[in-house]
This record gives C-alpha cells, structure tokens and sequence, in this order.
C-alpha cells in the first residue's frame, strides 16, 4: 500500500505544480528494479509495475490525460500509448518484455484499451523513477519540479514539466501565466 499511496502523491503534485490540463501528455519511465532496491534492468518486477502502473493509469484517466509508459533502452526508449491518445504518431511493431522493454511497459502494454507503440512524443510532463532518462520525450523546454517525495522505495524520483519557449529579444513581453 506504501507505494500506491506515495504514487497517488507523486502523481497528483506534478499534475498541480505543472499545471496539467485535459489533453495534456504524460510520459512515466519506471524501472522496477530501481524502486525495489538494485541496478536497473536486472530485476524487473511484475507485482512492483503493477502497483505503480494502476494508480497513474486511473488518474490519468480521471483527469483525461494521456499516459506514454517509455519502454527501456533495449527497445530505444520507445512508448506504450493508447493508440486513440495521439495523432500523426507513426506505429512501430514491438511488444515489450519483461527483459526488452521492463516491467512496466509491460504492463502499460497488456492493460491499456487498444496499445501501440511509437518512437518518440513530445509530452507536456514527466514522471522519471530510477533514472529512466524521460527528457528526450519531452516538449523543447523542460522545468524541474520538484515534489515532496524524492524517492520511490529505492529508486529517485524526478519530475518535470515544460513551457513555451521565449522568443524575441529585449522588447519581448511574456504571458506570465504560461511561464
């Protein structure tokens, strides 16, 4: 229960402090290993996936935002998204594995409605558990934001959110509630 609670944390801060809104993207890298205690890519864990999985999948889909699991290295950091969450995304045929693709991706793969993967996304946020490397699946301008909860089990947790880039020079005016 510890860890579905401290997801239900984790989730719900970046989506306030990040300021997410219906339609907006969200890319989770998990590695179970990391959150159970060991080095990344050897223990992968069902049960752990499972957990973790379930609590950001409901609030994702209570607060219609997409949820983009990114699969390991072994599988180019691809993602498992529902194939009706993004448009103009070029499928890719892989299925992940426990030992090509994690845990959980894996699970995000056998339990979203109507999965797919593609390559690459540019979400708006992004939850990385025990570095996972998420940044290359985000939008040009990546913030940190910093949560509460530093830690998942034994795996680090860093969290982001992105903003419009600023353009012009010395004259420029910024829409300060999009910073």
């Amino acid at each position: 229960m510890k860890i579905e609670n401290e997801c239900k944390k984790i989730i719900s801060e970046l989506y306030n402090l990040a300021k997410m809104k219906a339609g907006s993207i969200l890319v989770v890298g998990c590695s179970t290993s990391e959150v159970v205690g060991n080095q990344i890519g050897k223990t992968s864990n069902i049960d752990v996936a499972n957990k973790i999985f379930g609590v950001f999948y409901e609030f994702c889909q209570n607060h219609n935002i997409f949820l983009a699991a990114q699969c390991c290295e072994h599988l180019n950091r691809c993602l498992v998204v529902e194939r009706n969450s993004l448009t103009n995304y070029e499928e890719v045929n892989i299925v992940p594995q426990m030992k090509a693709g994690g845990a959980f991706a894996t699970t995000a793969y056998q339990n979203f409605k109507d999965p797919i993967v593609v390559e690459s996304i540019k979400a708006d946020a992004g939850i990385d558990i025990g570095d996972t490397l998420i940044g290359m699946h985000l939008k040009s301008v990546a913030v940190p934001v910093r949560l509460s909860i530093k830690k998942l089990g034994k795996a680090n947790v860093v969290c982001a959110r992105v903003r419009p880039k600023y353009v012009g020079g010395p004259r420029a005016v910024y829409n300060e509630k999009i910073m």
